[in-house]
């Protein structure tokens, strides 16, 4: 028997780096979360076997998906190491004309999709899962997802990575996103 279930958040979960579980429950998502899961005492019980973390494909929700890993790595990093989260890449395009549609997750897959179309293609950027109509949803979470699993080596310094991304401001960090930070343009879409 397969089981699905949804687990909606409401705004951005609790960054927990460094609490204690006990006051991370005292957060109402994590606390159902954990429920839901039904991986509190350990994670033998998993009531599913993959968790996929689906957000909108922004700033905000690449966020999010930060938030929910620092959750699962801190309580519950064999979750990781076993292969059972994942994150659901969501489209940031759809290109339609009225006999086909395509759903892009990156401007080269927007601009093949274009051609195709034709001069008639119409060309909707998503800024978010709520765009997104449950019926056009069910085709991202069907046997054609794209699902990229979350991998994390056992050498690896579990604190040290959750410290250097979710910890105070450092200087380190900083750096980091100055030297690679890039600024994207869609206001020349429709162009291309």
């Amino acid at each position: 028997m397969q089981t699905q279930a949804v687990f909606s958040l409401r705004g951005k979960p609790l960054n927990c780096l460094g609490m204690t579980k006990k006051v991370c429950y005292e957060n109402e998502e994590f606390n159902l979360l954990q429920a839901a899961l039904n991986i509190d005492e350990d994670i033998e019980n998993l009531r599913y076997n993959n968790i996929v973390i689906a957000t909108d494909a922004d700033v905000d929700g690449m966020h999010i998906r930060l938030l929910m890993l620092t959750f699962f790595l801190q309580f519950y990093p064999d979750l990781v190491r076993n292969g059972h989260v994942y994150i659901l890449q969501t489209p940031l395009f759809r290109v339609r004309n009225k006999k086909e549609t395509y759903y892009c997750y990156s401007d080269e897959e927007r601009i093949t999709a274009k051609e195709k179309c034709g001069k008639q293609a119409e060309i909707t950027r998503f800024k978010g899962l709520g765009e997104i109509s449950p019926d056009e949803f069910r085709g991202f979470i069907g046997p054609n997802m794209r699902l990229e699993p979350v991998i994390l080596r056992y050498d690896f310094g579990i604190k040290e990575l959750l410290e250097y991304y979710m910890g105070k401001n450092t200087m380190e960090r900083q750096k980091f996103i100055i030297d690679n930070l890039r600024i994207e343009d869609d206001s020349n879409m429709d162009k291309i």
